[in-house]
């Protein structure tokens, strides 16, 4: 059966026609430039997925396998004393010995009281805690012997 003469039909067989009169093979320089940008686009490609394996796998082995005891911190670190710009005073003998009244700790001033005075920080002196109340006994009224 002869198919009807439909419009739509004969003009898209009319532009195809034009089209492939008109139409040019494309210039060697520009089929060159595009596939040497493709190209380098799969090397980058290529070396970004590289790069990714590379940092994964270090990661992986970073965390599964198991550290050296010898580089691991201790729990508590003493801390190295630092200089400080004032002087420090040199303690002295207590001038009472009355119950009560504490004897003074190194490493603090003396007109400052055993408990009234925040905790030190940056000190890394070893030994009791700057936060630490130090008494002394009564004097003893026994006679000495």
């Amino acid at each position: 059966m002869p198919e009807p003469h439909d419009p739509l039909r004969s003009l898209f067989q009319e532009a195809a026609s034009t089209g492939q009169s008109r139409a040019r093979t494309a210039p060697v320089s520009l089929i060159a430039r595009r596939a040497e940008r493709l190209r380098r686009r799969r090397i980058a490609a290529l070396a970004v997925g590289a790069c990714l394996v590379f940092a994964g796998t270090g990661a992986a082995a970073a965390v599964l396998l198991p550290g050296d005891a010898g580089t691991s911190v201790p729990a508590v670190t003493p801390s190295p004393s630092k200089p400080s710009l004032t002087p420090t005073p040199v303690p002295t003998a207590p001038r009472s010995t009355t119950p009560g009244t504490g004897a003074p700790v190194p490493g603090r001033s003396s007109l400052e009281g055993p408990t009234t005075s925040p905790p030190r920080t940056g000190q890394g002196a070893p030994g009791p805690s700057a936060t630490s109340t130090h008494s002394t006994s009564p004097p003893s009224t026994e006679p000495p012997g």
